[in-house]
């Protein structure tokens, strides 16, 4: 299945990603280079809320960009295969290799503003991610290593502090976001 039809087959949980799917469809539909950071724009990017095997912490690390603490995640830098994406970057970005996908395709969706920011010594404009977020489950034992060009923290919160854990204001309403489905999800 290609991305457009794994975000068309995705069931919004809110308005928030009834809206959100609605324009990521539309983007997709108008540029061609949604994937890739060529479009100073938008383009999509892959998260991960990644959580224990008792679903009551999340891991979480801290962002050395926005300087704030967050879930994994990273640009799909032309790969269409979001889980692909975000199962890399969850591994790259905690060192954790044995992550079990709980989620059946997408988790959330959300488009997320992103603020102009200086990265790797290049000045990037204000843009937004059309981000397609999936739920791992790992051991909470398993050992964390920090990659530092891009964190300089890596730990496991409980859920409801990974809300008042981050400093973004955008972000608190996609994390409660996420918890709340947890609380309702069955495996």
């Amino acid at each position: 299945m290609n991305l457009k039809e794994e975000i068309e087959k995705y069931e919004p949980y809110n308005e928030q990603e009834r809206k959100d799917k609605e324009l990521m469809l539309e983007y997709i539909n108008t540029f061609d280079d949604v994937l890739t950071r060529k479009n100073r724009m938008c383009h999509f990017t892959a998260s991960n809320w990644i959580v224990n095997k008792e679903r009551t912490k999340v891991l979480m690390i801290y962002h050395n960009i926005y300087k704030s603490w967050a879930w994994t995640g990273g640009h799909s830098d032309g790969d269409s295969n979001l889980l692909h994406v975000a199962q890399k970057e969850a591994e790259e970005e905690t060192g954790l290799n044995n992550l079990k996908l709980l989620s059946d395709g997408i988790y959330g969706i959300q488009i997320v503003a992103v603020d102009s920011h200086i990265k790797r010594g290049e000045f990037v404009s204000s843009h937004v991610h059309l981000d397609c977020c999936y739920l791992f489950e790992a051991d909470e034992n398993d050992a964390l290593r920090i990659k530092e060009d891009e964190n300089s923290g890596v730990k496991w919160v409980d859920i409801d502090e990974a809300v008042n854990l981050t400093n973004e204001e955008k972000m608190k309403t996609i994390y409660q976001k996420l918890n709340e489905k947890l609380k309702n999800y069955n495996s």
